[in-house]
């Protein structure tokens, strides 16, 4: 998700402007790393920005925490030259969100209860994951359609997430690395079973009949 600057932002002085909403932003971020729930006057603090100047780039706290969540700079998780096959590119996008969370945990897991406790304005309800997986089920939309593609990312985000992961290690006693095997391969063996021998390889579909 790019920035949404304010007004404010888009007169005189630019470039230090968004060096101020740099700051204020690194500020949440460090402070949601705490486990900290962070305010808008925490990040002034924090970054020693005033109060009223941070006001006027974050109006809400809804707004920074959006901002400083660790995620919202990606539009995509596929690599420049992903491969046609759904199930790899899944696997591709699987493999990139899961370093994401992990390399993550601490804000993640804030965000993760924020979510739980907040409106719906924070990233984690906003379904970013899904189409992510979405696009790399692309490939696969003439077998699937458009329901079934958005029936199969849904199921593949349900077992590879911050929700799962949390889940798997803290209820479930794994280690952090098998966790993360784990959800690997739940999602991989949805994929295989969703789309079976009807995957999409070199533009063509795989067992089709001529």
């Amino acid at each position: 998700m790019t920035s949404m600057s304010t007004g404010y932002e888009q007169q005189g002085r630019v470039a230090q402007k968004q060096r101020t909403r740099e700051a204020l932003v690194a500020a949440a971020r460090a402070l949601v790393a705490t486990g900290a729930t962070p305010t808008v006057e925490d990040a002034a603090h924090e970054s020693g920005i005033s109060r009223t100047t941070a006001y006027r780039y974050f109006r809400s706290q809804a707004a920074l925490l959006a901002e400083a969540h660790p995620e919202t700079a990606r539009t995509t998780l596929l690599p420049a030259d992903p491969p046609q096959d759904p199930v790899e590119r899944v696997a591709l996008v699987v493999e990139e969100f899961l370093g994401v969370i992990t390399s993550s945990e601490a804000q993640q897991r804030t965000m993760l209860r924020l979510s739980l406790e907040s409106d719906d304005s924070l990233p984690l309800r906003q379904g970013r994951a899904i189409a992510w997986l979405e696009e790399a089920l692309e490939p696969a939309r003439p077998v699937l359609g458009a329901a079934g593609v958005h029936r199969l990312a849904l199921a593949v985000r349900s077992v590879a997430g911050i929700e799962s992961y949390v889940w798997l290690v803290d209820v479930g006693g794994l280690s952090r690395p098998d966790a993360v095997e784990l959800m690997r391969e739940n999602a991989a063996a949805l994929c295989r079973d969703r789309l079976g021998d009807q995957r999409v390889q070199g533009g063509a579909t795989s067992g089709s009949t001529s």
